[in-house]
């Protein structure tokens, strides 16, 4: 997976933590949380804000 697979990251994101309310989650947390799952393999300098605010709206819209 790479910075922009968003939906797939999302999907990862939602099983992994599945107590996490995606709202309430701060971007250092979240750029750590899915660098650290399984099959991600991307720069972390390829990661800015933009990234991290889609990734968190995909996770907003897989748990609702």
């Amino acid at each position: 997976m790479k910075w922009t697979d968003i939906n797939d990251i999302a999907i990862e994101l939602a099983d992994s933590q599945p107590d996490t309310d995606p709202l309430k989650v701060n971007f250092v947390d979240l750029r750590d949380w899915v660098m650290a799952l399984p099959g991600f393999d991307d720069d972390p300098k390829h990661c800015g804000e933009k990234i991290l605010e889609a990734i968190q709206q995909a996770w907003i819209d897989e748990v609702a």
